[in-house]
């Protein structure tokens, strides 16, 4: 496996410079999307688990962009999906952005490698010109489908004479260069489907290896960057367990050792239907801007499937990595649940509020959303604070999924002092400035805004002093308080509020009673 052939390139980016592979007995994974499309929850289930491979063996992980279908790129994914996986707290070791000793790392970058292994490939006689027109492969792929049979090429150029050949080449006809497959396929053992055997020259043509344009297929690409950058393992979904076989045979050759492969189980929906990017709730940038913290989603996408000891809810990255048992990988497909996925969030955001570190980096992130989303309707600019802020996610922790519910209207009253008319007060309670007055007496007096419990005995106590029902007493302040019918418990309000602005409020909501009295 350790094997490597010298490469004869220089690489420089971010100072690095490209250094020959000397197949050293580490462990290299590899992430390769395609810049076709941006990050998903498929692809950030990829990347996790080549990134927990790596790091649980002290290995790198490797971010390489297969560009190589020009027709489809999306300009700006590439830096997106880069983007996603820093956000998402696995950013890889190496990478076009981070530089390393093995680039480029973006395919389109390499294609002198891809025309050498060609060109190898079709000296030995493993690799053939292929002629073939668009209109007589559009034939056979109808004819195929016509007699129900799956549509392959019929390998019509593989026997054509050297002399016709090089006829074609001179006159410059449009050609691909083609990879003879081999009858008789050796099996392989993978490390998550065991030993696999597929006869791929019996149900599929012979492959394109380089397209007319230049540019290689995925099968070409993949073999030698994998061999050039000294990958020692593959990690990568199921969808390609059949096409290793090629792939083995593209190693065997060029006389290269081939790494070692795990073909992870497809992530699926809940009722088994495949994740689709259709679907624009499952690319990673559109949870990022719902408020689902990156560790939620690590910690969803390895609860829906295999590969650890136990399943558990709650699991930090640093958890992820010491509890991963590759071995533990089984071959059904994982379901992803996103109706789980407020639950998931809640245990992560009470673990960040609980963290002294990371509650200052949600103070911050949650008074910019409130500087966007209330601006100058905010009364106070105390409320902006991270003593206050930071009181209001203690006593909300545990309750709220995302810091965004708190930018809902249910919550204004924490940010905006609330308008309150005097006939609301009065069709709450006839006795509503006589509970305004004494809650403030007893905010004067030293009331304990401690704990909502301590709070709620000594309201209880000061309702009975006032021989006032208890919810009478509730009413009056969280209508005063809040404006709202229902929300936290008022103790939980008025400790959020703080001393002074409860009794800014029960004071306005006084003042109401007062001015009407002497209109009376």
């Amino acid at each position: 496996m350790f094997g490597c052939v010298l490469r004869k390139m220089r690489w420089k980016r971010n100072g690095a410079r490209r250094s020959v592979c000397t197949r050293q007995p580490e462990v290299r994974v590899r992430f390769a999307p395609s810049p076709t499309g941006f990050l998903h929850l498929g692809g950030l289930r990829t990347a996790l688990y080549n990134y927990l491979f790596a790091k649980q063996r002290g290995g790198a992980l490797i971010l390489r962009l297969e560009d190589t279908d020009r027709v489809r790129l999306i300009p700006g994914a590439a830096d997106a999906i880069e983007d996603m996986l820093e956000w998402a707290g696995i950013p890889p070791d190496e990478s076009s952005r981070r530089g390393g000793h093995y680039g480029p790392y973006v395919q389109s970058e390499r294609l002198q490698l891809y025309s050498q292994a060609a060109s190898s490939l079709l000296h030995t006689g493993h690799a053939y010109y292929c002629f073939c027109t668009n209109q007589r492969l559009e034939l056979l792929k109808r004819e195929a489908q016509r007699s129900g049979h799956v549509p392959r090429y019929d390998n019509r150029c593989r026997h054509l004479q050297p002399e016709r050949i090089q006829e074609k080449l001179a006159l410059g006809i449009p050609h691909v260069v083609r990879f003879r497959l081999d009858a008789g396929a050796e099996p392989f053992q993978d490390l998550v489907f065991g030993w696999t055997r597929h006869e791929v020259a019996a149900v599929e043509g012979d492959p394109v290896i380089l397209k007319a344009d230049g540019f290689p297929t995925y099968h070409l690409a993949s073999v030698v960057d994998d061999h050039h950058m000294c990958i020692s393992h593959v990690l990568r979904g199921s969808e390609w367990l059949i096409s290793t076989a090629k792939h083995l045979q593209l190693f065997a050759a060029l006389r290269w050792s081939p790494p070692a492969y795990a073909h992870l189980p497809l992530l699926l929906n809940r009722d088994g239907s495949k994740l689709s990017k259709r679907q624009g709730d499952i690319f990673i940038q559109h949870f990022r801007e719902q408020g689902v913290l990156p560790e939620t989603l690590l910690d969803l996408v390895t609860h829906a499937g295999s590969g650890f000891n136990n399943n558990r809810i709650g699991r930090r990255l640093d958890e992820l990595i010491q509890e991963f048992n590759i071995s533990k990988i089984t071959t059904h497909s994982a379901l992803l649940d996103l109706d789980k996925l407020d639950e998931f969030n809640r245990v992560h955001l009470q673990r960040r509020i609980e963290d002294q570190q990371m509650c200052v980096e949600l103070w911050e992130e949650l008074r910019q959303r409130l500087l966007q989303t209330h601006g100058s309707d905010i009364s106070d600019r105390a409320v902006l604070e991270p003593h206050y802020i930071q009181r209001v996610l203690q006593l909300r922790k545990g309750h709220i999924c995302s810091l965004r519910e708190l930018l809902d209207h249910s919550y204004s009253y924490l940010w905006i002092r609330p308008h309150v008319s005097l006939q609301q007060l009065k069709d709450v309670s006839a006795e509503a400035a006589v509970i305004a007055v004494a809650v403030i007496q007893l905010v004067g007096a030293g009331g304990s805004f401690s704990s909502t419990e301590q709070l709620n005995r000594e309201l209880k106590l000061m309702a009975s002093r006032l021989n006032t029902k208890y919810s009478s007493v509730m009413r009056v302040l969280r209508l005063a308080l809040s404006a709202q019918q229902k929300g936290p418990s008022v103790a939980e309000m008025m400790l959020s509020l703080g001393e002074q602005e409860v009794c800014v409020r029960l004071q306005k909501a006084l003042d109401l009673t007062n001015d009407s009295i002497c209109v009376e």
